[in-house]
């Protein structure tokens, strides 16, 4: 599929060192909408939503924050904590708004798995179906997601 002009300043955006020092794609060749496309596909595969994922994710995070921001443990099973540190980001797909730079790590106790995800990163699940690509910093896999918090 071609990519629209606007694609392309996404694109862009998406790119080491514009927006994250490592940018939203890691070493993923894809661009964002076929990224999309394909985790969709794992989702409905798994009778889950970007939409139940985010909501799970930022269950957690205010969890944390309730803790104020100390290590707290979660429906008995999920040790979490966030970090936040000074500033903000911008959404690469140029929706607007800025989020937080916080880190929120979640640790299934009974698994000994644990995902870090940000406060952009909830933004980009639940408003843009986007979970970043293979190998970037904070890619978020459906599939383990869907597993380890569900």
């Amino acid at each position: 599929m071609k990519q629209t002009p606007k694609d392309k300043k996404i694109m862009a955006r998406m790119q080491p060192g514009v927006i994250t020092y490592s940018g939203f794609l890691g070493n993923d060749t894809r661009d964002f909408n076929q990224v999309i496309s394909d985790d969709e596909m794992v989702l409905e595969e798994l009778g889950k939503s970007a939409e139940d994922i985010a909501a799970r994710l930022e269950y957690f995070q205010q969890k944390s924050f309730d803790a104020f921001e100390a290590s707290t443990v979660v429906d008995d099973i999920y040790d979490v904590n966030t970090e936040v540190v000074r500033g903000y980001l911008p959404c690469p797909f140029m929706h607007q708004g800025v989020y937080r730079k916080s880190y929120t790590t979640v640790t299934n106790t009974k698994s000994g798995k644990s995902f870090t995800y940000s406060a952009l990163n909830i933004h980009l699940i639940r408003v843009h179906h986007f979970f970043e690509g293979k190998k970037s910093h904070f890619r978020l896999e459906p599939r383990e997601l869907v597993a380890e918090l569900f």
